[in-house]
């Protein structure tokens, strides 16, 4: 016996205001029914000693240390620079004044 009925399509495509042709409503309404199945199966394989996992392998951060360095020379970095003024780079205007 299904537990996903047409109907059930039906509003819960008219609520998001999707619109749905007949014979969609009844394959969604499958589709649906094998996923409702699937994770009623594997929640009666869930037991209290099996621990909860969110990813099947252990995952490790890749960032590096976050540690202190000299920053970069403003003056030197400023010279390299195409343009500037101010201590601040000098950049084209792209939007127009208001």
């Amino acid at each position: 016996m299904s537990t996903i009925s047409r109907d059930e399509v039906a509003r819960v495509a008219a609520l998001a205001r999707i619109d749905l042709r007949p014979e969609e409503l009844d394959r969604l309404a499958g589709e649906l029914e094998v996923i409702v199945n699937s994770v009623a199966q594997v929640n009666t394989v869930a037991t209290p000693d099996v621990p909860a996992t969110s990813h099947p392998i252990p995952l490790t951060n890749v960032f590096r240390d976050d540690t202190p360095v000299t920053p970069l020379d403003r003056d030197k970095v400023l010279a390299a620079a195409p343009a500037s003024d101010e201590g601040k780079f000098l950049v084209p205007q792209i939007l127009g004044e208001e």
